[in-house]
């Protein structure tokens, strides 16, 4: 016979959360920290170069957890999603004080390397862009904006080569793609 094992409400919401946002490591706001836990905080702890410890938090085996404080982690933010990750940030979204059981959290923003606006880390005078690539009958459609200027625009080049050395000129920091794009092998080699 298996155990059932019944989740503190605090990692019930975590797992709510997490579990839309897979993809991301989830900086989850506990108090002056945002901490992130079991695999997400094995990947954070060695990419930061930060203690990797762990908590009961009501389970039978310890939770892998690592944290950083909120005053420091837009630092932390820039040094993940420059190693290649995206982040979500998941807020608390009301008054720990007046909350009735668990403090309701929300993820306010996800952060990627195309998305990051942290002070101080873009160069100022580049473009870091965002590019959106499909294919069609036709050709290729490319879209991209550079997020901190707001500038867009697109194009439809018409073979692989001509989106290719867009794709170089531009340099975008991120480029999203549909899987069933990506799947094609002259695009998904271009990509």
């Amino acid at each position: 016979m298996s155990e059932t094992v019944k989740l503190t409400p605090m990692l019930q919401q975590y797992f709510s959360i997490k579990e839309q946002h897979p993809d991301c490591i989830l900086f989850f706001r506990m108090g002056d920290f945002y901490e992130m836990f079991y695999d997400d905080a094995k990947a954070a702890s060695a990419a930061l170069d930060i203690t990797l410890t762990t908590r009961n938090h009501g389970m039978p085996e310890a939770v892998p957890l690592c944290g950083v404080p909120y005053h420091a982690a837009d630092t932390y933010l820039a040094r993940l999603v420059e190693a290649g990750f995206k982040v979500a940030i998941c807020e608390q979204v009301e008054d720990p004080k007046k909350a009735k059981g668990v403090v309701r959290r929300a993820v306010t923003r996800v952060v990627t390397r195309g998305t990051a606006l942290a002070p101080g880390r873009l160069p100022s005078k580049e473009p870091r862009y965002i590019a959106a690539v499909t294919a069609g009958e036709s050709g290729f459609g490319l879209a991209f904006v550079d997020y901190s200027t707001g500038e867009f625009r697109a194009t439809q080049p018409g073979l692989i080569s001509e989106l290719t050395d867009e794709l170089a000129r531009l340099d975008p920091a991120e480029i999203i793609a549909p899987e069933s794009a990506v799947a094609q092998d002259d695009l998904g080699r271009a990509l």
